[in-house]
């Protein structure tokens, strides 16, 4: 069984997150929030290292005359994201085993 790391949980967070719509770094951060006690300086790193590994893409949108860098999954982010859920769903399952579930 393994265990997946922070940075994979966060990862796969913010790919779910955009699965079902593109994102802004802020909401997605208010979003991971909901569910992790994480900070916006924990969160923007693991932005960077999707979009470095082509996961997701960026793009600007301007909203009330600011510009918004908004996240968008690719190809690759989804086949990330179907790895990092089957081994979710993996963990998840051998651990409720584990505790009696």
């Amino acid at each position: 069984m393994k265990l997946l790391s922070s940075s994979q949980i966060l990862e796969l967070s913010v790919l779910s997150l955009l699965e079902k719509e593109d994102l802004y770094g802020y909401l997605i951060t208010q979003k991971v929030q909901e569910v992790i006690d994480i900070s916006e300086s924990t969160l923007y790193p693991v932005l960077r290292k999707l979009e470095k590994n082509d996961f997701v893409e960026t793009y600007n949108q301007e909203f009330q005359g600011r510009n918004r860098k908004y996240y968008s999954k690719t190809a690759k982010g989804i086949k990330r994201l179907k790895e990092l859920t089957d081994e979710w769903t993996e963990f998840y399952t051998k651990f409720n085993e584990l505790i009696g579930e």
